[in-house]
């Protein structure tokens, strides 16, 4: 469960902005959305294989 306490003055705009950051930082949404439909495990590991390529290339591309 995720608290989230609301200071002395502060806006509750603020504080609903903290917790959106702490709710993206679990994970629920991504996990949720993953499980919506089943994927293959094949699949699974070619995607990542993709992510893992892109993010290489990215910092090639920093370090040149």
């Amino acid at each position: 469960m995720i608290i989230v306490n609301v200071k002395e003055g502060e806006s509750l705009d603020r504080a609903l902005k903290r917790f959106k950051k702490k709710f993206e930082k679990t994970g629920v949404l991504r996990e949720l959305r993953s499980r919506q439909a089943y994927e293959k495990t094949s699949v699974t590991r070619r995607i990542q294989v993709k992510k893992a390529i892109y993010k290489q290339s990215l910092n090639q591309d920093t370090n040149v």
